[in-house]
């Protein structure tokens, strides 16, 4: 079963300490899971469901800037939820920041790679929303290479989707039940 340990009374509390850590660990990472599924959500129903409708119903001329400010804000939620995941994942981090074996098990772990996926979705949001998104303004105002740089924001958007999606994949819990069925 459960394998048992001698528990020390944490200070001015009641629970143990190892059953204290291991709740707070679980809020984050449901909280992780939470984010990221956010992150991954609000990206696919904006790219594949809510901006073609606008183009279908509303016409380009109406729905490029309405498109335009969706996708800002979309890339602005993708900045902040990464930051939150960064402080979650830093949060998972076992030991002290003094504890030499804490940090060398740390850069070997999972979560290293977890949080270069956060990091790149970042930058993939913080490259499409100072960068391309106002090359796509100018080209559109001076008849610049317009069907470029929306490629370029479609790639962006695209790489934004596959990092959050397969963040999603690497914080979603696998139980024994889903372990087996897989």
């Amino acid at each position: 079963m459960w394998p048992r340990f001698r528990h020390r009374a944490a200070p001015g509390g009641t629970k143990s300490w190892p059953c204290a850590t291991h709740k707070a660990r679980g809020s984050v990472q449901r909280l992780s899971l939470f984010l990221a599924a956010l992150w991954w959500g609000g990206i696919s129903a904006l790219s594949f469901l809510a901006v073609p409708l606008l183009f279908a119903r509303l016409g380009a001329p109406v729905a490029g800037p309405v498109a335009a400010q969706l996708f800002s804000l979309q890339s602005w939620a993708g900045i902040f939820i990464g930051l939150a995941l960064l402080l979650m994942l830093r949060l998972q981090r076992p030991g002290g920041a003094a504890d030499p074996e804490a940090n060398r098990v740390f850069l070997n772990s999972p979560v290293l790679g977890t949080m270069g996926l956060v990091l790149l979705g970042m930058l993939l949001a913080m490259l499409q929303e100072f960068g391309v998104a106002q090359k796509i303004v100018n080209a559109r105002a001076t008849g610049g290479d317009l069907r470029f740089w929306h490629g370029l924001g479609t790639v962006m958007v695209l790489g934004q989707w596959l990092c959050a999606g397969a963040l999603l994949w690497r914080v979603a819990p696998v139980t024994r039940d889903t372990a087996s069925a897989g």
